[in-house]
């Protein structure tokens, strides 16, 4: 059978700066309203509720950074109260605020009331600002960024595309500010598969980066990581490794060895060490990264619980069940209580702790958890998400290996079809199914069509090898 991936690393390392950025929104929903546009926007009476609405930001944005996504989103609905009665509700600064807030729930998986925000940012924007001004990129780039992280890809691309050519218009095609928008578009073609249109866009916001920061800034750090998570997914590990080598130094260099962003470079890194079976390597990265973030965020932050699971994934893949079954239950446990209990990053710990049972023949402990995580996918990104799909196929290897063959087969075919219809027949993610039910086919006596699923997968698996230069 090809290997099962769970839906925490499905397509590999993500881009960074979601995080980074959804902190910097919240700072700036709280700077916003500086001592001089309130006097311009409001009598004096309100300049003391609005800089109660600053602060509320500010302090949001604390909570943010430690994880602590509920109180965060207590004090932004309260900054925007104020904001709204005070300014309006159509007031730039309040759609600042509703970014902030739907930036958060979004972080919570609450994406229905993200999307109704972003939305309303949006066309507040539009109406005050006008349908060309650079501001209209921000918004843009947030609900497409929303329509990423549920799988609506094509829902996700004409945003993007609207975002680049805003900001191209307004400053020019080389101006720092378009070079995130050209990571995220690029980020949305890597996410389905189509590599070659990533590359050149992933290397032209480095390439701005570069050259308006200099070679040694974080966010050059972030659009280095960009790349090599390209070639990483590529296969081409030799071209991804100096990548993140040098994103890491320069992290270190300016952020200093301890900083909490180093921690998400050594994963990724280690990430790659392990894609190559170079585990005694991804374990040392894995555990600095982990002491890193328990040190500076507190053991129970999410991003904890992200460390805890990727070094329980290399020690499941190592058979060594007794010590990754409790970081699997550890991280669960954070994300539950940080996250709340139908969280996405939920149904990956679950995941995980599923296919853990299932390797020890624990059938019975493996069943709810795979159900478990597939509900709360379905709720949080909908029943054709790719994530959705990934544990439908560990499900139905679940129930072959019981010799339920009426249950798993429905399953097989469920996941192929969302992902052939998510990412188009030819994405790497498809091959490993594809090998899956084939195995399936033949234990079935079916298997001149296993063969059939047999050379497809090889085809798709070639292409990917063809993106790998020779070493």
């Amino acid at each position: 059978m090809g290997c099962r991936c769970t839906p925490t690393n499905r397509s590999g390392p993500p881009d960074l700066g979601h995080a980074v950025y959804l902190a910097w929104v919240l700072l700036s929903a709280g700077l916003a309203l500086a001592p001089s546009s309130i006097a311009s926007a409001q009598a004096s009476r309100n300049d003391d509720e609005l800089a109660e609405a600053r602060r509320l930001n500010q302090e949001a944005a604390a909570f943010y950074s430690a994880g602590q996504i509920p109180k965060a989103i207590a004090l932004v609905q309260r900054a925007l109260a104020i904001q709204e009665k005070a300014l309006g509700p159509e007031h730039p600064d309040v759609a600042a605020s509703l970014d902030a807030l739907a930036g958060l729930y979004r972080a919570q998986g609450q994406y229905r009331d993200a999307e109704r925000l972003y939305r309303r940012a949006l066309a507040i924007r539009e109406k005050t600002l006008g349908r060309g001004n650079p501001a209209l990129a921000l918004s843009l780039n947030n609900l497409a960024g929303l329509y990423r992280a549920q799988g609506k890809y094509a829902e996700a691309e004409p945003l993007y595309r609207r975002a680049v050519a805003i900001e191209e218009e307004s400053r020019g095609p080389e101006a720092l500010v378009v070079a995130p928008s050209l990571d995220n578009l690029a980020g949305l073609y890597r996410a389905q598969g189509k590599y070659a249109q990533a590359a050149p866009l992933y290397r032209r916001a480095l390439a701005i980066e570069e050259k308006w920061r200099g070679p040694e800034e974080p966010e050059v750090a972030a659009s280095l990581n960009n790349l090599a998570g390209l070639y990483h997914a590529q296969g081409r590990y030799a071209d991804a490794e100096p990548l993140y080598r040098r994103a890491l130094a320069i992290g270190e260099k300016t952020l200093g060895p301890e900083h909490p962003s180093i921690a998400a470079n050594l994963n990724n890194l280690a990430l790659l060490y392990a894609a190559q079976s170079k585990s005694a390597e991804s374990e040392a990265l894995q555990r600095r990264a982990l002491e890193i973030q328990e040190k500076a965020l507190g053991p129970e932050h999410p991003d904890v619980a992200t460390s805890l699971n990727n070094l329980a994934e290399l020690e499941r893949a190592q058979a060594k069940y007794a010590q990754a079954e409790p970081r699997y239950q550890r991280a669960l446990a954070i994300r539950e209580k940080a996250l709340g209990l139908e969280h996405p990053a939920v149904a990956g710990s679950l995941t995980g702790l599923a296919e853990l049972y299932q390797a020890r023949g624990q059938y019975a402990q493996a069943e709810p958890r795979y159900r478990r995580a597939l509900a709360i996918l379905e709720k949080a990104l909908g029943p054709e998400h790719p994530d959705v799909a990934t544990v439908l196929d560990s499900l139905a290897g679940l129930y072959e290996a019981q010799g339920k063959y009426l249950q798993a087969e429905p399953r097989y075919r469920r996941a192929l079809a969302i992902l052939e219809k998510a990412l188009g027949p030819e994405h790497p993610d498809v091959a490993p199914v594809l090998e899956n039910f084939a195995g399936f086919l033949r234990k079935t006596n079916r298997a001149v069509v296993a063969q059939g699923m047999e050379a497809r997968a090889r085809i798709i698996r070639a292409k990917r090898a063809e993106l790998a230069p020779a070493k």
